[in-house]
């Protein structure tokens, strides 16, 4: 079908047994056991072979998903696509077992689909051609403790190299999240991507649009939480891929001005910032920061170049209308594009607003008692330090940072209720509110 198979001996590669989950061992043997062969494959013998820690250990057999089920109670079958088996462990802990997959979704002879249906199970060679990037198409055996490679993956690995599998014009076509993969592995090892491979990611950018919008959205938020999202930032506008995952971007990255290296600037300030504070809150055992306050900070620059939410001061009246318009746009732009949660939306626009009060409200020995007495202030505050670390380039620290575990959901009786029933939450400009936006009084209304 291609290149022979390389089997690479034990002593010629850096993994051993003792490198490996126990959890996946025992599950590898227990295959073995049964007659099947396992493997472990992907992304946790890429991150093995370098000396890294693998995030999950993803093994492959030859046993179907219902043989699998079989032989080990403690698990679930998922995947519309394609049927993987999930075994559980204690602590919340799995670990996925697929079956040996075909070429058929990527039949160049077939017609030309984006993410065909794939349910047909085959060999290792088959198996290994249809992932994503040789780097990521490796097999490792127990037994004798070899990696088979049938793609040059391991060479790949040793010249720090990104190649997707296959032409890369038409696998980016069947599949167009593959970019963003190919992106995200070059900017986290930094490794070079492959230059065939690097023309059809940029002359296929566009096709992301093909892709369901959730599935962007959560690819995006991998990255956001990679500890590597500056070097992927540079990476993805490069490709032009930035701009297709936040459209609302386009015209200011693509113009020549200088707005347009102002706010290239300032957003690689902000994937550093971003990656800082992922660094800090991994490495004190702090709670990351949720989904809606990554996503708000990339938007700062946009809020401030559409509205001037930040340079211009409004009165609680004024800023409550933007709120409303601010709201609109989110809604018609990336909340649609990427689809966000409703939920997610408003909260966004909570911390855009509430980045606005703090900047302009700063007094010398902080903020006004009334806002800071507020239980949301402490996120207010982190997002606005995160924000003037990106502006200022000052580091952000650990004192920087509040625990969102910490933080209490403020809690507003509804309208009309005795109290009996639980509070609920209400959107911290909520137009009934009696304090007003974030806790300062609205101005009376013009006669």
């Amino acid at each position: 079908m291609g290149d022979p198979v390389v089997i690479i001996p034990a002593e010629e590669h850096p993994i051993k047994l003792e490198m490996i989950d126990s959890d996946a061992l025992a599950i590898l043997r227990k295959l073995k056991k049964a007659g099947f062969s396992g493997y472990l494959v992907g992304g946790g013998v890429r991150d093995l072979y370098l000396g890294k820690t693998p995030k999950d250990f993803d093994i492959s057999t030859d046993a179907r998903p219902g043989q699998i089920r079989k032989l080990f109670p403690n698990s679930s079958t998922i995947g519309r696509r394609f049927r993987l088996v999930r075994i559980f462990f204690p602590a919340k802990k799995f670990i996925e077992v697929s079956t040996l997959r075909s070429l058929s979704e990527f039949d160049m002879d077939g017609p030309e689909v984006v993410l065909a249906p794939n349910n047909t199970f085959g060999t290792m060679e088959e198996d290994a051609r249809r992932r994503d990037l040789t780097i990521n198409a490796l097999f490792y055996e127990i037994e004798g403790q070899t990696i088979i490679d049938y793609v040059d993956g391991s060479r790949d690995l040793q010249n720090a190299i990104i190649r997707i599998v296959g032409p890369p014009e038409i696998r980016l076509r069947r599949d167009p999240v593959r970019m963003i993969r190919a992106i995200r592995h070059a900017a986290r090892n930094s490794f070079t991507i492959e230059e065939r491979s690097w023309q059809a990611i940029c002359e296929n950018a566009c096709k992301l649009r093909l892709c369901p919008p959730s599935r962007l959205r959560d690819e995006l938020l991998k990255d956001l939480y990679s500890e590597a999202s500056a070097p992927w930032f540079e990476l993805a506008v490069q490709a032009d891929l930035f701009c297709e995952l936040l459209p609302v971007y386009r015209k200011r990255l693509k113009d020549s001005s200088t707005t347009q290296r102002q706010d290239k600037d300032l957003l690689q300030r902000l994937f550093q910032t971003i990656d800082r504070l992922n660094r800090i809150s991994r490495q004190h055992g702090i709670h990351r920061q949720k989904d809606f306050f990554l996503l708000a900070l990339l938007l700062t620059p946009w809020a401030e170049q559409r509205y001037q939410l930040f340079s211009q001061q409004r009165s609680g009246r004024l800023l409550f209308q933007l709120g409303k318009n601010l709201r609109k746009d989110l809604d018609a732009g990336i909340g649609t594009h990427l689809n966000l949660r409703r939920s997610l939306r408003q909260e966004i626009v909570t911390l855009l607003l509430g980045l606005a009060l703090l900047i302009h409200n700063k007094q010398k020995n902080g903020w006004p008692n009334r806002l800071k007495k507020k239980s949301y202030f402490r996120s207010a505050q982190t997002f606005y330090n995160c924000y003037q670390t990106a502006l200022t380039g000052e580091p952000l620290e650990l004192r920087h940072i509040t625990d969102i575990r910490e933080e209490t959901a403020p809690q507003i009786t509804p309208p009309g209720d005795s109290g009996k029933r639980l509070q609920q939450f209400k959107p911290a400009f909520a137009p009934n509110s009696a304090d007003g936006v974030f806790g300062f009084a609205r101005s009376p209304a013009k006669p």
